[in-house]
């Protein structure tokens, strides 16, 4: 008996239903469950998977993004939804610029009243208020300065749509400073979608996809040194982490609506390959003009394991206390494939104290046979005393020079490309790094090309972790073809150590 029949009628007067019960528990109930999808109107649904994910995220800032088509901003404009029921929600939802943010308008104009009967929308105000009373403004961000106009006000919930349109963090991080809540029923949320590419790739790279798995969620951490956001010395909480961030990963066969027309997909398949990369497969290792478009998380980065002691292992550095110092250690296995298996990233260090946190390091690394150092630490400037490297090679960590000759630049970059590509025989790329040296593997795939001379790198961009992997390299060039002899013996090895550089 239905709920609708049985209320016609006194609880008393009315008979009760006789209940059969089946011996068989797989058979068939005698009536139909009630499918809310067709008895109601569902004005939104959100597809299985990401867009859900999204929806039920409970980091504090979280991005939804990846390839085109992905059902991105329809999830941005019902996040907040969830929370218009609630007197004291105030929200803001940002665009870089005014033009960008009047399709989210739009679509918002199509989709909030049938959501919430009775919210209401001012244009000149661009904001929606609910009957509640609950607020949502819609505004963009062109300039660093456009955030002076939210002095002094609040929001428990802030999205920005298309992230990577800011070229810096800037508004991203004084808006965080906007986020609060007076209820303590109502939680504060950063929110953000975007797909890879545009002028904020790097910053935005660096905040959420370099530090953890996609679907992970992970301390928040600064993207310049990568250290984790905690409270400071001193308070209740001294150590903990401040926040979480996510990073959800959208593809286009996460919309089905879109993906089953195949229309959109056509139409991705057709851009240029960086473009039909960063668009279609969601990939944030590509980047327009980039230096490695060879590179490939799924080819090149693999899990840590015990390196052999058969194994010979070198490290290599490029010094710089003003900017950052950047050390690599690579293994070389037998068959000349390289190794990158450790990396050390910090700034504003001595020369002296690098050292020293080197052979920390290699503590129990085993035989360290030789050490490659930017060729510049050599130098001496008049009666200053030892240089750079000798001070490093006293403390006894010891270098060899690398190659500053004419074209070495061109030359180590034309070798980290072969470096990178598969290898026809060995079906393996000459290069791969463990998943533990997280700033290499952030910086190589975005390095860009010289636009003035694209044989060499732009010596502008962050590459200290790279030019370090190049002296490496080039320490032990790959062997051709020729170094083999018919019997597939080789005929040439390594030149010896020289003791002058005490390796």
């Amino acid at each position: 008996m239905s709920a609708r029949n049985s209320a016609q009628g006194s609880p008393k007067s009315t008979p009760q239903p006789q209940i059969e019960v089946r011996e068989d528990p797989q058979a068939e109930p005698e009536f139909e469950p009630i499918r809310p999808e067709e008895d109601h109107n569902v004005i939104f649904k959100p597809n299985a998977g990401p867009q859900t994910e999204f929806l039920a995220a409970g980091e504090r800032e979280v991005l939804y993004g990846g390839a085109a088509g992905g059902g991105k901003s329809y999830a941005m404009l019902a996040d907040p939804l969830r929370f218009m029921g609630h007197p004291s929600f105030s929200g803001l939802l940002l665009r870089h610029t005014n033009e960008e943010l009047r399709e989210l308008v739009w679509k918002s104009q199509e989709m909030y009243p049938k959501i919430w009967p009775g919210i209401k929308w001012s244009e000149r105000k661009m904001q929606w208020t609910a009957p509640s009373g609950a607020r949502l403004w819609f505004s963009y961000l062109d300039r660093d300065d456009d955030v002076l106009r939210y002095q002094g006000q609040a929001f428990s919930w802030i999205g920005f749509d298309e992230l990577t349109q800011w070229h810096t963090p800037f508004a991203w991080d004084y808006m965080r400073s906007r986020l609060r809540s007076t209820a303590p029923d109502l939680p504060v949320y950063m929110r953000a979608t975007t797909n890879p590419g545009g002028p904020g790739h790097a910053w935005v790279k660096k905040m959420f996809i370099d530090p953890s798995p996609p679907g992970s969620a992970f301390n928040a951490t600064d993207i310049e040194s990568g250290k984790t956001l905690a409270y400071p010395k001193g308070h209740s909480k001294e150590g903990q982490a401040l926040f979480k961030r996510k990073f959800i990963p959208a593809m286009l066969v996460d919309n089905p609506h879109l993906y089953d027309a195949g229309d959109y997909e056509a139409m991705l398949l057709s851009l240029p390959e960086h473009q039909r990369k960063q668009l279609l497969e969601g990939n944030w290792d590509v980047a327009e003009g980039a230096a490695f478009p060879e590179f490939n998380r799924q080819v090149h980065v693999t899990e840590p394991f015990d390196i052999p002691n058969n194994w010979v292992k070198f490290r290599a550095c490029d010094y710089g206390y003003g900017s950052y110092s950047a050390v690599v250690w690579i293994a070389c296995t037998p068959d000349e494939q390289l190794i990158v298996y450790r990396e050390l990233y910090v700034s504003k260090v001595l020369a002296t104290d690098l050292a020293d946190m080197v052979l920390e390091l290699e503590a129990d690394d085993g035989n360290i046979k030789y050490g490659v150092l930017d060729s510049s630490c050599w130098h001496k400037r008049g009666d200053t005393g030892p240089s750079l490297a000798e001070q490093m090679i006293q403390k006894g960590c010891r270098w060899r020079p690398s190659d500053r000759s004419a074209g070495s630049r061109v030359s180590g970059k034309n070798e980290m490309h072969r470096r990178l590509q598969v290898d026809e025989y060995t079906e393996e790329p000459r290069l791969i790094f463990f998943n533990t040296c997280t700033n290499l593997i952030a910086q190589l795939p975005i390095i860009p090309l010289d636009k003035k001379n694209p044989e060499d790198i732009d010596t502008k961009s962050e590459d200290h972790l790279y030019d370090a992997l190049r002296y490496g390299i080039m320490s032990r060039p790959r062997f051709s073809i020729w170094d083999y002899d018919p019997t597939h013996q080789r005929t040439s090895s390594f030149v010896p150590a020289d003791n002058t550089f005490g390796y």
